[in-house]
């Protein structure tokens, strides 16, 4: 079913049209990527409206949507209001969790419909992914592991957090990345306590670890993973909590499926690092689910109850920070099936020593 008939299909209750806003959800119902734009979907008709800047781009690219521009004579609210009309909406659903308060303000004032709250199941469908769309994430993941592969012969003591960042960014682009999943983390030695650390000036030292928590983006769709390595020699405490990790991760892989609840997986990663006395310092969920944006539900932490589904796209990324010492996180992206999961990320996971 294509992503658009999957919208329609909510058009048979409290709405009879939608109101797509974010860049995420125009992507997901045209099936392609303009950075500017609103889409309006109903069952009599769809209509995409961007300006000057995307217009050619949109009208050459986008196929199930009249497209329309705007300008100065004629703006966004005028083009709603007319598709409004035109296809007798009364109700339109829109995504409250990507509007600001203004923005929300002017299309209550400006549209001739009534706004009802909609973010949950216009972008429900999301967790289960088409497999076009997991071909694309596979691909991302692809350039995300060249970029790890040829990033670890620059890795050396003497060179700072913020130029390691750098050398990783431009590998994730040379190995075709048509964007960054997200700003990469990079740190080392006390920092890599900090699981969301940013990269500085710190210059690496021989003994330091250093973690990478980084992914590409391939066509819209991310791809995301960490790895831990040392820079000349690893402690035998550091030995001890990075085989930790890596245990719980494998642990938690294997007992990943569809039909297992989110946090029943979280439970068994988090088991391996609490018998092993590190359970105060994992601190973070053991996953989430990505796809057109980097954190997507469902999540794979204690909150989340429900089983996942097939098709979800989740990452695997149990952690052990001490403060102020060192931290780890090693992080895998897997697709889950009926019977387990895939784990598309082919990079390796043994201890690395640079």
């Amino acid at each position: 079913m294509k992503n658009l008939e999957k919208y329609r299909s909510l058009l048979d209750g409290e709405v009879d049209g939608l109101l797509l806003t974010s860049r995420y959800s125009r992507h997901y119902g045209a099936e392609f990527d303009i950075a500017e734009g609103v889409a309006i979907v109903t069952k009599k008709g769809c209509r995409y409206f961007t300006d000057s800047r995307y217009i050619e781009s949109a009208q050459n690219n986008i196929k199930d949507f009249e497209v329309l521009d705007v300008h100065q004579g004629c703006g966004y609210f005028q083009r709603l209001n007319d598709a409004i009309a035109d296809f007798g909406v009364t109700a339109l659903g829109y995504e409250e969790n990507y509007l600001t308060v203004a923005e929300l303000m002017g299309y209550e004032k400006n549209l001739n419909a009534k706004l009802i709250p909609y973010n949950k199941e216009i972008n429900g469908f999301r967790g289960m992914k088409e497999e076009w769309e997991l071909a694309l994430m596979r691909k991302a993941q692809t350039i995300t592991d060249k970029a790890f592969s040829e990033v670890l012969g620059r890795i050396k003591a003497g060179m700072t957090e913020l130029e390691l960042q750098a050398e990783l960014i431009y590998c994730m682009y040379k190995n075709g990345g048509t964007g960054l999943a997200f700003d990469p983390i990079v740190v080392s030695g006390p920092n890599t306590s900090l699981p969301h650390g940013v990269a500085g000036e710190r210059v690496i030292q021989p003994g330091d670890f250093v973690t990478m928590d980084f992914g590409a983006s391939y066509m819209g769709y991310c791809s995301d993973m960490t790895r831990t390595v040392a820079v000349g020699f690893a402690t035998e405490e550091m030995k001890t909590v990075y085989d930790t990790v890596l245990k719980a991760q494998e642990s938690a892989i294997a007992a990943t499926k569809a039909g297992v609840p989110g946090k029943d997986i979280d439970a068994v990663a988090r088991k391996v690092i609490a018998d092993a006395g590190y359970g105060q310092y994992f601190g973070h969920g053991y996953g989430h689910s990505l796809g057109l944006e980097i954190h997507e539900a469902p999540n794979v932490n204690t909150s989340n109850a429900n089983p996942l589904p097939v098709g979800a796209v989740c990452s695997a990324e149990p952690g052990i920070y001490l403060p102020g010492k060192f931290g780890v996180r090693i992080e895998d992206v897997t697709i889950l099936t009926e019977d387990g999961c895939e784990d598309i990320t082919a990079s390796p996971k043994h201890l690395i020593i640079v």
